[in-house]
């Protein structure tokens, strides 16, 4: 059985157990997303031996318009800095992290956190596009398949997810911001999965709460920093702390 093959019958599974409606599983067209999600899959569920797991999934923005407006070191240090707060809890073992760049580069996939890649200069170099909703349905597919990976063998998972752009989407080929917000509603409806957006200021005024909410995301969830490293890394912050909250078990979080 070929990967997209395996992904579909896992969103079929979301989908027969009442997690995924058919206006979610048609924007998860696997013909289109499976090799993509595939490359963000990682770590085989029989290798993970903790009771539950926590995915944490992230994708920094690499489009040019970061390097223009001199963000790119506060996205690198941003990201790191995540690694380092994760790597302090107790429930480390629990915890799968996974980057996938907002123009498809996966810099990991899940892994556990000692097998993570810190960003560095010669990693993330961002100099391409914003294919927003193109990369969040690849990015968001990628945490349900593997979520459901987990649920179908038993082991109870909580998942938080960080989109990142500093502009609105202006290079997606396939995807809307419907498509992105049916997917969203519905992982949301299931309560073990956060999804947060950070908006970094392009400095061309675009209003990132309302290109957020239009996919999906809650007004709670939403990070507006201005330019700068301190803002980026402070928003960066309140991501972690979410981030460590869900992984001591926090189900009551109420946004940043």
């Amino acid at each position: 059985m070929s990967y997209p093959q395996d992904i579909q019958a896992l969103f079929q599974g979301a989908h027969a157990e009442g997690m995924l409606s058919q206006a979610a599983l048609q924007s998860l067209d696997v013909h289109d997303l499976g090799v993509a999600i595939q490359a963000g899959l990682g770590i085989e569920v029989d290798d993970v031996m903790s009771s539950e797991v926590v995915l944490v999934t992230v994708m920094p923005d690499d489009s040019s318009s970061i390097r223009y407006g001199s963000n790119a070191q506060a996205v690198r240090g941003g990201h790191n800095a995540v690694l380092d707060a994760l790597a302090q809890c107790p429930q480390t073992g629990e915890i799968l992290i996974h980057n996938r760049y907002l123009n498809g580069f996966v810099l990991y996939p899940y892994c556990f956190l000692d097998q993570a890649v810190r960003m560095t200069p010669q990693n993330y170099d961002p100099r391409l596009g914003t294919p927003l909703y193109d990369q969040s349905l690849v990015l968001l597919g990628t945490v349900l398949a593997k979520a459901q990976e987990f649920s179908d063998n038993g082991v109870p998972v909580r998942t938080i997810t960080l989109l990142i752009t500093d502009g609105a989407d202006v290079s997606s080929r396939r995807a809307t911001a419907k498509d992105v917000k049916a997917v969203v509603e519905d992982m949301l409806k299931v309560e073990n999965h956060t999804i947060a957006a950070m908006g970094i200021d392009d400095g061309y005024q675009t209003d990132f709460r309302k290109v957020f909410r239009e996919m999906g995301i809650r007004d709670e969830w939403i990070l507006t920093p201005g330019q700068g490293e301190q803002e980026i890394r402070q928003a960066f912050q309140l991501f972690s702390q979410s981030a460590v909250q869900v992984s001591q078990s926090a189900s009551n979080l109420s946004g940043f």
